[in-house]
């Protein structure tokens, strides 16, 4: 048995026992890595820890910790007010309004994970605060961010145009970027339709009615006599339905406490740090980690008492699956294991065949590893075939580059990680199992639904 074929076993094992015993899988997935690596391929440790993702964890890190502060100085309840007020607390729109948000910075050219960075964990807590799933509203915002993928100002597009470009085949740059848009705006509706945006719609509609109603009841109702007495609530029925419920004399102690308004400084210096770190990523490509960690520091430094608790946010768990999970896929990535799977489907001799099986290894890959190095190496494994006219070119880059991206909702990317990341701590466990299960189901319906769309019909 060759070590290629090792290294995938022990990843699915490393699965199964993650999933069956309560042990974070990229503590299991560092142990994996050392024993492949140093015992079995005969690396030194130095070359066993070289695909640790120092950028992802710094990345996650510092985010985490830099929202942790805005959220325990009261900056995000702020923001979450701010903008449930500019959709006029319309809670079916909400949803939407994330896709939208996501999308335009990918398409005018910033990386994704700078823009869900920021966008994610106010989305997270606006989800919160307006009982809309989580699920829901972390989903739209990694496929509004990945439906500005391939926008020929995108790092992505700029990538993958430069390798088709380079391996002399004839595809129209606005193409792939369209394909990803429309085939984005689909997931965002299957998204918003299973995760509960039906019944966003029948509560709106429902609201609608009994406000109409009530205007009719108002309009119809016969002001009392002056001096009659006031009638008092039917308290057989539990009294006047649009009294609100009584509150237990101790406030509610499961009830969750928002934090304090904050300060004008504290609101002023926090959201100066935000638009900050946003500007020098989005604006000038700095690195968002850095920026983040530098810009949590400042003002923990500036408001120490305000951010009391700030560092208990960091999703420490989040940042060892991942960072686990990505060190071991590295060391197959040396070991030549999808190079190897990808030769092997890249010789079979019908064309159909072979574009679907690519597009499946694309997107099971990408769920693990970086987008732009699975794209970087599938793309010229297709260009044999894609040359001998049997397959439509631009359709296949099409597919690919939807495969390698639709699977980002799995939380070992690193979009998918900071969603989770950011999620408050009750919902962190549930959004992680969602996203595991979304981001998985599209390692299947990505690549069929794209071949079938792009390459067949």
């Amino acid at each position: 048995m060759s070590l290629q074929i090792v290294s995938i076993i022990v990843l699915l094992a490393v699965f199964v026992i993650g999933t069956v015993r309560p042990v974070n899988l990229g503590a299991l997935a560092l142990i994996a890595t050392f024993g492949v690596g140093m015992l079995l391929v005969g690396e030194d440790f130095d070359t066993a820890v070289s695909g640790f993702p120092i950028d992802v964890f710094v990345l996650l890190f510092g985010v985490t910790y830099l929202f942790g502060i805005a959220t325990v100085n009261g900056t995000v309840e702020w923001l979450v007010n701010s903008a449930a007020r500019l959709v006029r607390q319309n809670r079916t729109a909400i949803p939407w309004v994330l896709f939208a948000l996501a999308a335009i910075p990918t398409t005018a050219g910033a990386a994704g994970p700078a823009g869900v960075a920021l966008l994610a964990p106010i989305a997270l807590r606006m989800a919160e605060k307006h009982r809309i799933n989580a699920r829901l509203a972390g989903l739209m915002v990694v496929h509004g961010s990945n439906a500005g993928n391939f926008s020929p100002l995108n790092p992505l597009g700029v990538i993958v145009n430069g390798t088709v470009e380079r391996n002399n085949l004839d595809v129209d740059p606005a193409w792939p970027w369209l394909g990803n848009f429309a085939f984005s705006v689909v997931l965002g509706v299957a998204t918003f339709l299973i995760f509960g945006g039906r019944e966003l719609i029948r509560e709106g509609r429902s609201a609608r009615t009994a406000k109409v109603l009530s205007g009719v009841s108002t309009a119809g109702t016969t002001a009392p006599a002056p001096g009659a007495p006031a009638l008092a609530p039917d308290s057989s029925s539990g009294g006047d339905a649009a009294s609100p419920p009584p509150v237990p004399p101790d406030g509610g102690t499961d009830a969750p406490v928002a934090p304090a308004p904050p300060s004008a400084v504290t609101l002023a210096a926090t959201l100066v740090a935000i638009v900050g770190v946003g500007v020098g990523a989005l604006g000038f490509g700095l690195a968002i980690g850095v920026l983040a960690v530098t810009a949590a520091v400042a003002l923990h430094l500036l408001f120490p008492a305000n951010s009391k608790g700030a560092m208990a946010k960091v999703s420490w768990n989040t940042v060892l699956l991942i960072c686990g999970v990505v060190t071991y896929v590295a060391l197959m990535q040396r070991m030549g294991t999808v190079k190897m799977i990808g030769e092997s489907v890249a010789g079979i001799s019908a064309p159909l065949l072979a574009a679907l099986l690519l597009c499946f290894i694309a997107g099971l890959t990408s769920a693990f590893a970086s987008s732009i190095g699975v794209l970087g190496a599938m793309i010229p494994l297709a260009v044999p075939f894609l040359l001998s006219g049997d397959i439509a070119v631009t359709g296949m880059i099409i597919a690919l580059a939807i495969s390698a991206t639709a699977v980002d909702a799995t939380p070992f990317s690193s979009i998918g990680a900071l969603t989770v990341a950011s999620a408050p701590e009750s919902e962190r466990e549930g959004l992680y199992r969602g996203l595991i299960l979304w981001g998985f189901s599209m390692v299947l319906v990505a690549p069929l639904a794209t071949w079938l769309i792009f390459v067949v019909i």
